[in-house]
């Protein structure tokens, strides 16, 4: 990644700052602490990867600002990019990656702010972790690498290398491998149920056999049943005719039986028919009349319905005729209307036409003044001409003379709030000196327990060694009270010798000795009572002494929290001493900027010069005010124009209301009095009268004709009666005739009963002459169906013996088919498990780690040589063993990446060495890092950041530290130092340096 532009707005120190990259090789960021240095930097990890620094993804936009904007470009793999990363404050942001082509720049941004960011590490190749791990050393951030565990750094390196590559093919090598496995599996499962079936191929002839000898047994006495079964049948057969027989000789019985019922209901129907119509001929004459009366009332209104269609026909021209006067009604009366709205238009236009008319003389007057307006407006604009650039320049300077103003203002308000806050701590410091002499009151009571506490321990060391001591006088007096024991003892023997000088004694001396020595075992008794009585005591006062002991431990368990919450509060007492200082301080600048706002001595140049503008425009002697009265007088009398062409387009509208009113009149004229003719005298109205005279000629009244036909639907029923009576006279003969033939089928039916009721006696004796087979042939039938289903179980068994048979000649192809496969299955498995181990992380990644990392260390230790004088030397160990000293003797060993570094004085651990030497190694390792991805081909790293290495150094190793950046300085397109050192500038070809300002950090770039 070689940089080329790097533009800030808002970013985290800066308010708008801008760096080519262009022709920088090694150049060296410079600047006071907290100038902006390592912002700039972070610019760019921030553009690339959305990382930096800040706490939280507000805080990397510039105080006070609403939204930050970082563009970075830079050639990466011969392609050159730009990333434009922006954020709202409390909101979202935006990301957008851009790649130039020969139309400039063109976006190849995902779908989504993530997709867009996998996009750029993809095209990178690099991931923010892997570029702080490598060839960025961050402020305080340098030991990255060597403070990363064992396995992170190993995947660190692994990044770099690009061996993700290889883990994917792992993976694909696992996934194919499982693939394999599983249909490996399956395909083992299948051949076992195949191996079963073959092995079923005996049984099942053995029971095909067994089934074709039960298919002829019963096939035989299915013969033997089916003959018996055929005798019988013909037998029953015969029975069951003369049955049949029978019952159609009964059914015949109950069908003459109950046709003769038929019959006789029939009968009695016809004689009530007879007797109804006998009773209707009785009434002959009164139904005549009435009937004569009905037809009557018909007539008439058959009358007055051949003159109901004319009455209509009439009625519906005469309606038609209504409403076409009335339709011509309407539209002659709505065009008098239109006539009268628009003379009645006409007449107001006129109206207003001989207003504006009347105003022709004002018009006049108010043009003369428009045209001196305007000559005088015009004199005003070019004088405006001279005076804008003038008016500009002071409007420009006053904004910036305010905005000093401004923030003098607000620095002055701030400093005021913070005089504030220093007022309220420095109010809480009385507080605090309280509460501090509280805490120290305490603290030395605890102080006075503490050396009572000592006294207590030191009084029961006495009481012990006292105690001692009488205890081992108790036993020195006791063993000599068993000396003086044994003394007696020998005394009491007979020419005893004296126990000290050995000499004989008598009897007198023995005596004496004896006495003597009973009084010493006696004092040396009383001793021992006063010893132990003693030993008693010491007893009960240690006890005294232990407890009193416990109980001021438990009240200096706050001691230790006591002196921690004084120290805390002299370090308030101490921070105040600050406060006064910061306060003097604070109110020392209140006073001045006090002082300049009151004088107005701030921006001097400014104000000279706008002091300066202020003249010219007196000389000018241009007045806005007038200017802009003048012209809002020029745009009151713009009336005039108006007014004028008014005045012209008015004239022109009373010639055209002249032209147009007569006729409009006229036309009214002639409306009303086709209005009144149409009404009175048209034809349309004649046409109407004739059809009322023909209506009255008519003489159709509509409700006598509705009255009629009411009274003709209640007397209908004198017709029906009439008509039932010419039925009656016709129907009487025949139905005389049907009462004969019924009573004649009635005596027909009754004597064919008696011939049946012979026929069933006969039947009945022919039948009881045969035997009935009915249960014989139904359990025949029942055994032959039996006997059926098991054959045809058996045949059904017979035939799916034969197709297992079959079936299995068919399996043992494909049992021989499926172990080739299965073998080709195993093999495709093994090569890919062994594929996956090569390309996993123990396999090719672990070699190509290990084949890299005698080149790093090499190149680790040759940059460490210079910077250390041959002192340091590093190594990497890739692998360690798993177990304790206690377990070696089955100890495996485990993958890591362990780095040992070793001095004149052995091997040591890492934390173990300065500040300054711990920063040479780092840097020798990341220094390696970056130049062996230089070399290796697989990565476009070509850019190193060193922030803030030389802090740490004295003179000797600082100018190490230079001489190795130089001396690989031909490998990298850009190298970046950064340090606020100021005797290290001249060491480099370019210098950047920052400086803080009121208007954010700024950069100038030196050679």
């Amino acid at each position: 990644m070689i940089p080329l532009q790097l533009t800030l707005k808002n970013f985290l120190s800066y308010r708008e700052a801008s760096l080519d990259f262009r022709g920088l090789h090694t150049a060296c960021v410079c600047g006071a602490n907290g100038a902006g240095k390592s912002s700039l930097l972070e610019g760019i990890t921030w553009a690339i990867w959305g990382e930096s620094r800040a706490n939280t993804e507000d805080d990397v936009i510039h105080t006070g600002a609403e939204n930050v904007r970082v563009d970075f470009e830079f050639i990466c793999n011969n392609q050159q990019y730009r990333i434009i990363r922006t954020r709202q404050r409390g909101k979202g942001g935006s990301l957008d990656f851009q790649i130039a082509s020969s139309n400039g720049f063109r976006s190849l941004n995902a779908k989504g702010l993530r997709s867009t960011q996998d996009l750029i590490t993809s095209s990178l190749k690099l991931d923010y972790d892997t570029f702080v791990n490598s060839a960025y050393l961050r402020q305080g951030r340098a030991d990255e690498f060597m403070q990363r565990r064992p396995n992170e750094r190993k995947q660190i390196l692994a990044d770099l290398l690009k061996l993700e590559q290889y883990e994917e093919l792992a993976n694909q090598a696992k996934d194919l491998s499982k693939l394999y496995k599983g249909q490996m599996q399956q395909l083992e499962e299948s051949q076992d149920r195949l191996k079963e079936k073959l092995q079923q191929k005996e049984t099942l002839i053995t029971q095909k056999k067994g089934v074709v000898q039960e298919i002829e047994l019963l096939q035989k006495a299915q013969t033997q049943a089916q003959e018996r079964l055929k005798q019988l049948q013909a037998v029953q057969h015969q029975r069951q005719n003369w049955q049949q027989q029978l019952s159609w000789q009964k059914n015949q019985y109950e069908n003459i039986g109950q046709e003769s019922k038929r019959l006789k209901i029939e009968q009695s129907e016809v004689e009530n028919k007879l007797a109804e119509l006998k009773k209707n001929l009785s009434q002959e004459e009164e139904i005549n009349l009435k009937y004569q009366q009905f037809m009557s009332l018909q007539q008439k209104e058959e009358s007055l319905s051949a003159k109901f269609p004319t009455y209509q026909n009439l009625q519906q021209q005469k309606q038609k005729l209504e409403q076409e006067i009335f339709k011509h009604t309407n539209e002659l009366k709505l065009q008098l209307q239109k006539n009268i709205s628009r003379l009645e238009n006409l007449q107001q236009q006129e109206q207003e036409v001989q207003q504006i008319v009347s105003n022709s003389a004002e018009v006049e007057t108010a043009l003369e003044k428009l045209q001196e307006c305007r000559q005088r407006l015009s004199e005003l604009d070019q004088l405006q001409h001279q005076v804008a650039p003038l008016l500009q320049r002071r409007y420009t300077l006053t904004r910036e003379i305010e905005g000093r103003k401004a923030r003098l203002t607000a620095k002055l308000e701030q400093l005021q709030e913070e005089q504030v806050k220093l007022f309220i701590e420095i109010d809480k410091v009385p507080e605090v000196r309280q509460e501090v002499l509280t805490v120290d009151s305490q603290i030395q009571e605890l102080e006075k327990k503490q050396v009572y506490q000592q006294r207590v321990k030191e009084k029961g060391t006495e009481r012990k060694a006292r105690k001692k001591q009488l205890e081992d006088s108790q036993v020195i007096i006791e063993k000599q009270i068993q000396d003086l024991a044994k003394k007696l003892d020998l005394l009491v023997i007979p020419e005893a010798t004296c126990p000290l000088c050995e000499q004989e004694l008598d009897e007198h001396h023995r005596d004496h000795v004896i006495a003597k020595t009973q009084t010493q075992q006696r004092e040396m008794q009383e001793q021992i009572w006063q010893i132990k009585e003693s030993i008693a005591v010491c007893e009960r006062e240690l006890q005294c002494l232990r407890s009193e002991y416990s109980q001021l431990t438990e009240e200096l368990i706050a001691y230790s929290s006591l002196q921690q919450y004084f120290g805390q509060l002299e370090a308030q007492l101490e921070a105040s001493g600050d406060i006064k200082i910061k306060l003097t301080k604070i109110r020392s600048e209140i006073l001045e900027i006090e002082a300049a706002l009151s004088s107005g001595d701030y921006a001097p140049e400014g104000q000279n010069e706008l002091k300066y503008l202020e003249e010219e425009l007196k000389n000018l002697n241009y007045e806005e005010q007038t200017h802009a009265i003048v012209r809002a007088e020029e745009k009151r009398w713009r009336w005039a124009e108006i007014k004028q062409a008014k005045l012209e387009e008015a004239n022109r509208r009373q010639v055209k209301i002249n032209e147009e009113k007569p006729n409009l009149l006229e036309r009214i004229y002639f409306l009303e009095t086709e209005l009144e003719e149409l009404q009175k005298s048209s034809d349309i109205q004649k046409q109407i009268e004739a059809v009322e005279q023909s209506l009255e000629e008519l003489s159709y009244d509509a409700i006598v004709h509705q009255n009629l036909r009411a009274t003709i639907r209640q007397e209908q029923k004198a017709q029906f009666h009439y008509q039932q009576l010419q039925e009656a006279k016709q129907q009487y003969p025949q139905w005389q005739e049907k009462l004969k033939a019924v009573e004649q089928r009635l005596k027909f039916q009754q004597d064919n009963a008696a011939t049946i009721q012979q026929q069933i006696d006969q039947t009945l004796m022919q039948i009881e002459s045969l035997e009935d087979y009915a249960e014989v042939i139904e359990e025949l039938e029942l055994t032959i169906q039996n006997n059926r289903e098991k054959l045809d179980d058996l045949l059904a068994k017979k035939g799916s013996f034969e197709q297992s048979l079959q079936q299995i000649e068919s399996l043992k192809q494909e049992y021989i088919d499926n172990q080739q496969q299965l073998k080709e299955y195993k093999k495709q498995c093994r090569v890919y498990k062994e594929l996956a181990q090569a390309f996993g992380k123990n396999g090719i990644q672990a070699l190509m780690i290990e084949n890299v990392l005698p080149q790093l260390e090499a190149e680790t230790n040759q940059i460490l040589s210079r910077l250390t004088g041959n002192q340091l030397h590093v190594q990497f160990l890739t692998q360690k063993s798993s177990k304790t000293n206690r377990q070696k003797a089955a100890a495996k060993l485990i993958d890591t990446l362990d780095i040992v570094i070793a001095d004149a004085r052995g091997t040591r651990s890492y934390e173990t060495y300065s500040g300054g030497e711990a920063f040479r190694i780092n840097f020798s390792i990341r220094l390696a890092l970056a130049k062996l991805l230089a070399q290796r081909a697989g990565t476009s790293l070509q850019m190193l950041i060193v922030d803030e290495g030389f802090g740490t150094q004295d003179v000797e190793g600082c100018d190490r530290l230079i001489a190795a950046i130089n001396t690989i300085a031909s490998e990298f397109a850009c190298i970046l130092t950064v340090t606020h050192m100021p005797q290290f500038k001249e060491a480099f070809q370019h210098r950047i340096e920052v400086r803080k300002t009121n208007e954010g950090s700024q950069l100038i770039l030196s050679h």
